[in-house]
């Protein structure tokens, strides 16, 4: 299917020329052909039917003068010839048209209610068949979609502004995109900062605005994933565009849009925020994927506002009934073992159901010990750079604080089994150790740089066991912040009082010259004389206190 950027190659110069300008392109070289030449026969013109109009009148029978027809009536004839022809082939030399907006690829697939095992030959994965291409059939996000909501309102209108749509994997983000290009109806793109570059986003700004010259209608759609991959800077590109309404931007990411997006294009866009998918909607959501798998009729659909499957068959009460059987707890225990990632829990579906496939069996039937093999835990979504890696550290230093070894214990088993460097749980276990436990047990300090040493020298998976040691010593410690307190004290006191100077008695003099500058005068030397008292604070200073303050 074409699409109006599609280059299509000139049949009288062969240069290429993007399809939407390809008619206006060969008619230029025809009003600037010259005049017909004779052909080999020795008197019969002839002259090449571009684009299947009728060729020059021939000249009367036995006539060996050139035909009487006006560069006038060539033109005429010229302007009469219609657009709407087929492909250029080497049987047919006539260019394409320029596409109708029904003609526009679009990426989401038209799909019937039932999809059969033909449709996978393609091998595209389960989770891109499943796609729901209309909000009848996307379960959650019932907070931004529920009946009445803004954002729902808005795609029923065909009228989605440029916006943001910020939500962990798999929860949507992709799909909503697409179902919102295809609602609006316009030309619709997709980009992805990871493959994508700036020159690509000012290539689709300028195709924006001649398309909306070419073919006036709804504006542009581009979805954007990932844009958080883009520096602020390049981010920039896409300011005028957004601002002057070129086109709508739909922006994706995962993180936290006001530290990684531009906070001029923040202000020009509304953020949706997409939660991670609860099991009432990934249940139904699998059963639509297994039954798009094995070739069923669909009967999952849901109700508007509906976020679980209340309109399932009699037969799906307790699982699914197909060629291959599926409990209910299979669909359960993938629910809850995705993280509320609906791309990991249907490959992981789709990979026990070819795994069944293959068994030799009378009555095949996917079981949980097939999907825990096909899970295999890699869907633990942890990102070593992203929102998740300083929440979960975040949690495991405040269980440690509120002495809750337990809670420590499992938010450390969740790093440190997903992935984490254990180098930086321990340094952070021996920045704990002073800020929060300090004073109170100081030998807390030294568990925590003999768990980092060991780590460091040993490694995963060994030093796991050593960390948790540490991590419950540091738990069950008593606390003590004044240290912390006074630190930030003195760093206040530093940053708003000028650099008062070191008095001259507690100076170092190493030469003559500084002690004949009184550096040093005056100071008693405190191990032998422990009760003479001395200031050791600027003047200005001297009735400070840091430590103990409340």
């Amino acid at each position: 299917m074409l699409t109006v950027e599609d280059p299509q190659t000139c049949p009288i110069c062969n240069e290429d020329i993007p399809a939407a300008d390809i008619s206006q392109h060969v008619n230029n070289h025809l009003d600037q052909r010259p005049a017909p030449t004779k052909g080999s026969n020795g008197g019969q013109l002839k002259q090449a039917t571009i684009f299947g109009a009728s060729s020059v009148p021939k000249p009367a029978s036995g006539s060996s003068k050139t035909p009487t027809a006006s560069s006038q009536k060539r033109k005429r004839e010229q302007s009469t010839i219609t657009s709407n022809v087929s492909p250029v082939s080497s049987s047919n030399l006539q260019p394409p048209p320029p596409p109708a907006l029904d003609d526009i690829e679009f990426p989401s697939s038209k799909r019937t209610a039932q999809q059969g095992p033909a449709q996978h030959k393609s091998g595209a994965p389960l989770a891109e068949l499943a796609r729901p291409s209309d909000l009848s059939s996307f379960f959650g996000q019932q907070q931004v979609l529920g009946e009445n909501k803004l954002l729902r309102n808005l795609i029923e209108s065909g009228r989605v502004p440029s916006l943001i749509l910020w939500g962990p994997p798999g929860s949507g983000k992709t799909t909503l995109a697409r179902i919102i290009g295809k609602k609006t109806g316009g030309f619709y793109k997709e980009m992805s900062a990871v493959q994508h570059n700036i020159s690509d986003v000012r290539s689709f700004i300028d195709q924006s605005r001649n398309h909306q010259a070419l073919l006036p209608g709804p504006k542009p759609v581009l979805f954007l994933d990932e844009i958080h991959r883009f520096t602020k800077a390049q981010q920039d590109v896409l300011l005028p565009a957004v601002e002057q309404g070129s086109f709508t931007l739909i922006a994706a990411t995962t993180e936290n849009p006001s530290f990684r997006v531009n906070n001029a294009l923040l202000s020009r866009c509304r953020v949706f925020v997409l939660e991670r998918l609860g099991d009432e909607d990934l249940v139904p959501l699998l059963k639509r994927a297994a039954r798009i798998k094995l070739g069923l009729p669909n009967t999952t659909a849901k109700t508007t506002g509906e976020s679980s499957d209340q309109n399932t068959s009699d037969q799906d009460i307790d699982g699914l009934v197909g060629p291959i059987a599926i409990p209910l707890e299979v669909f359960q225990y993938l629910a809850r073992m995705s993280d509320g990632d609906s791309r990991v829990a249907i490959n992981a579906l789709e990979m026990a159901l070819d795994a069944v496939k293959t068994e030799d069996v009378e009555s095949p039937q996917v079981s949980v010990s097939s999907v825990k093999e096909a899970l295999n835990k890699v869907h633990l979504q942890y990102d070593k750079d992203g929102d998740n890696h300083y929440d979960l550290i975040s949690a495991l230093h405040k269980s440690m604080r509120g002495s809750d070894a337990d809670a420590a214990l499992y938010w450390f088993g969740r790093m440190i089994y997903a992935g984490e460097d254990p180098i930086y749980i321990a340094r952070r276990l021996v920045r704990f150790a002073s800020e929060d436990i300090g004073v109170a047990d100081s030998s807390c300090l030294q568990v925590a740089m003999a768990a980092l040493q060991a780590a460091q020298v040993i490694g995963m998976p060994e030093s796991d066991c050593i960390l948790a040691h540490a991590v419950v010593h540091l738990a069950r410690a008593p606390k003590s912040i004044e240290v912390y307190k006074a630190l930030k004290l003195v760093k206040h006191t530093v940053e708003n009082e000028p650099a008062l100077p070191v008095p001259l008695h507690i100076r170092n003099a190493p030469t003559r010259l500084m002690k004949d500058l009184k550096y040093g005068e005056g100071y008693v030397y405190t191990p032998d004389a422990p009760d003479v008292h001395q200031d050791f604070l600027p003047p200005q200073l001297s009735r400070k206190k840091f430590l103990g303050v409340e």
